[in-house]
């Protein structure tokens, strides 16, 4: 018998080539004024510009916020919510990678509900009141967070990630166009790509993973596995983009109806320490954990494993998992994915952390997600292992 699930997905979903075009008619059907949360690459490639004339054909008036850098903290939720409640909008559209989803999402609940955003973290808080509609507009191929229920928010005050999933964070709209993601460079492209892989893989290993996870997260590892490479060779591959785009998108709304897992839990702490973008760090973890988890999910990663090659169709499931584990790594390596070292990261500091990291980790709740549940000192020992990890070995051959 199926379990009892839940399945959650945006309101209204514009996709394909542009479909940017569609943010004047959508946000003048949730109100009159709109705050566009965004950030100074946004602007200075002009898509901020584009949005603002957009809103303007269709009579919506906006302010702009372009405070945001790299990974969303509190101070950018702040500083966005008071711009949004001086201005009295009543649309928050974000426009831009994950940081700028995150930030929205968390200004279109504080903007009725009220209080710190981290009163919100493990549901200690639960937004019973409306939020302020939000358009979602992601200009990169690999967070999915404009399909997700979830935002993470740096506590700037003890450099805890804090990951926060309620209904009420579930952007209403998101409008995916695939042409904003010609703009990215290689570097961008290659981690926001396996951040998207990482939550496809995630969705389906999770223990809360189920039969409408599962179908969406094996289309998206698939549309990711066979573009990811042509996407980062040439940026101006327009199908590989979209294929990347809608990879992306599926792999949210795989991840937030299911949950993501170990490689989720132990990459929020990096990001927060060390200021390693999410993509990268999710990356960097990712074949480690995958090793750490093969045994418990051996049936699921052969399936990943039959994705990369038609050949292990004939495959054992062992043999098959340990393909997908190895393709894994060949494909990071191929992507010019760094370890924490080559990234720059000081050994001995990182070593300094490493149990607080582990702990923060465990206390997110995502590795309770994973097949194999790891112990504090399972983690900290994958956290060395990861270091310096080597992405190339070799595949093993049947």
């Amino acid at each position: 018998m199926i379990p009892y699930s839940v399945f959650r997905m945006p309101k209204t979903i514009n996709y394909g080539p542009h479909a940017f075009k569609k943010v004047g008619e959508e946000a003048a059907s949730k109100g009159k004024k709109a705050l566009i949360i965004s950030d100074k690459v946004m602007e200075s490639l002009g898509y901020v510009e584009e949005g603002v004339e957009y809103l303007k054909n269709e009579q919506v008036d906006c302010e702009v916020y372009l405070g945001v850098e790299s990974e969303p903290t509190d101070i950018y939720v702040e500083e966005a919510l008071n711009l949004f409640k001086a201005n009295h909008c009543d649309v928050v559209i974000s426009l831009g990678g994950g940081s700028c989803i995150d930030t929205a999402k968390a200004v279109a609940v504080l903007a009725t509900n009220r209080g710190y955003i981290g009163d919100y973290m493990g549901g200690r808080k639960v937004a019973d009141q409306p939020p302020i509609p939000h358009i979602a507009i992601p200009t990169t191929a690999g967070t999915g967070s404009e399909a997700t229920d979830v935002t993470i928010i740096t506590n700037t005050s003890n450099e805890v990630k804090m990951m926060i999933k309620q209904p009420a964070f579930l952007p209403e709209t998101a409008i995916v166009d695939p042409i904003l993601s010609l703009t990215s460079p290689k570097h961008v492209t290659a981690a926001t790509g396996i951040d998207a892989l990482s939550h496809a893989i995630e969705a389906y290993i999770s223990n809360q993973a189920h039969p409408m996870t599962d179908l969406i997260a094996l289309s998206s590892m698939e549309l990711i596995v066979n573009n990811i490479e042509e996407s980062y060779e040439d940026g101006d591959d327009v199908k590989a983009r979209e294929a990347m785009a809608l990879g992306a998108l599926q792999g949210g709304i795989a991840f937030s109806n299911s949950s993501v897992c170990l490689v989720h839990g132990m990459s929020r702490p990096i990001g927060a320490l060390f200021h390693v973008p999410h993509g990268f760090s999710n990356a960097m973890l990712l074949p480690a954990v995958l090793e750490f988890s093969k045994e418990s999910c051996t049936e699921r990663l052969a399936d990943l494993g039959r994705i990369f090659s038609e050949e292990a169709k004939e495959y054992s499931d062992e043999e098959a998992a340990d393909l997908a584990v190895t393709s894994v790594k060949e494909l990071c390596l191929k992507l010019e994915i760094p370890n924490l070292s080559t990234w720059g990261i000081d050994k001995q500091a990182f070593e300094s952390v490493i149990s607080k990291m582990a702990g923060d980790a465990l206390e997110s709740g995502s590795p309770a997600n994973n097949p194999r549940v790891p112990t504090q000192l399972e983690i900290e020992s994958l956290y060395r292992d990861c270091y310096n990890y080597d992405f190339s070995l070799e595949r093993k051959v049947r």
